[in-house]
């Protein structure tokens, strides 16, 4: 080989190597542009298979089976409002029946409204249970989730949950209703309010008390009975006992108030000493109306014996 021969050698080999470097260090071949014809064919097949899809699960069996639902659905709502249409007719016509009796319209208004309150919650949820199911709801984890709740909240507000029971036996046994003066522990004023978990008290001083109906241990109800007016009056020895009887007496006849049930009684001589004797007279008047009775009584009283004073001091 002569040197003309080594020199074309040695140019197509550099060449050659340029050239795979040169390929090297721009990365793979592109082989080609994508073939974009497919695409459209593509998609529209996807968008096939979705209405496909959308109308195999909303077909005319579907929608016969949606509106049989909804039917059921909305009877039960409606045999849900007749039944508590049905409840409440029935308790206003026991409760009618029981408000003959003067001393239990307080108890009647107030259960009658706690009747329906919770014969419609009861009504409501029992609604609600036959209903999620047919929506495809599973009510079994609801009922255990409530059951969990309720028993984290037994543990966790014991206080609360004893207030309201007591509160609840409270209106239910009617142990006292709103406008009743009553007196639990140190607290005694007229009942302004009675929820499931406090009563609120107001004084005749005008304070209000708050108390849990969960500390209410005992009660006295100054309201559900007539109240007795005792009033004492003190003579000196020198009155004649049975003319004073007499006076006083005659005055009771006399006296007039709307409060009154029946004519104070005159019992006689309470007690006695050396200077003095004391006359008791009682009167029964309407609850809680003793104070005013009494305040009558002792006026008429001190006019009665002034009377009586002024002809022997014209003597003397």
């Amino acid at each position: 080989m002569n040197s003309w021969e080594l020199m074309a050698s040695a140019s197509t080999n550099t060449g050659n190597t340029g050239e795979g470097a040169a390929n090297n260090a721009g990365g793979p071949v592109n082989e080609g542009p994508t073939d974009l014809a497919g695409l459209p064919k593509a998609a529209l097949e996807k968008t096939n298979a979705f209405w496909d899809t959308l109308r195999t699960t909303f077909d005319s069996a579907f929608w016969i089976n949606a509106g049989i639902v909804l039917i059921k659905i909305a009877i039960i709502l409606l045999i849900g409002r007749l039944i508590i249409f049905a409840v409440n007719k029935s308790i206003d016509k026991v409760l009618e029946r029981e408000s003959k009796v003067a001393q239990r319209t307080r108890r009647v208004v107030t259960m009658g409204r706690l009747l329906k309150n919770v014969a419609s919650y009861v009504v409501y949820f029992i609604t609600a249970m036959v209903v999620l199911p047919m929506l495809g709801i599973n009510i079994g984890p609801l009922l255990a989730g409530a059951g969990v709740l309720g028993l984290a909240i037994g543990f966790g507000a014991q206080s609360l949950v004893k207030d309201i029971i007591t509160g609840f036996f409270i209106v239910l046994e009617d142990q006292f209703a709103v406008g009743d003066v009553i007196q639990t522990g140190t607290y005694k004023g007229t009942v302004e309010l009675i929820g499931l978990r406090t009563t609120r008290l107001k004084t005749w001083t005008g304070e209000v008390h708050i108390i849990p109906n969960g500390l209410i241990a005992q009660v006295t109800n100054y309201s559900l009975n007539h109240s007795l007016a005792v009033v004492d009056v003190d003579l000196p020895n020198d009155y004649k006992i049975d003319e004073t009887e007499e006076s006083i007496r005659a005055m009771l006849e006399k006296l007039e108030n709307p409060n009154l049930v029946k004519v104070p009684d005159l019992l006689g001589v309470a007690s006695l000493t050396t200077a003095e004797y004391k006359l008791r007279i009682i009167a029964e008047c309407q609850p809680n109306t003793e104070a005013a009775v009494s305040r009558q009584i002792n006026l008429e009283l001190k006019r009665l014996l002034r009377e009586h004073d002024e002809p022997q001091q014209s003597l003397a």
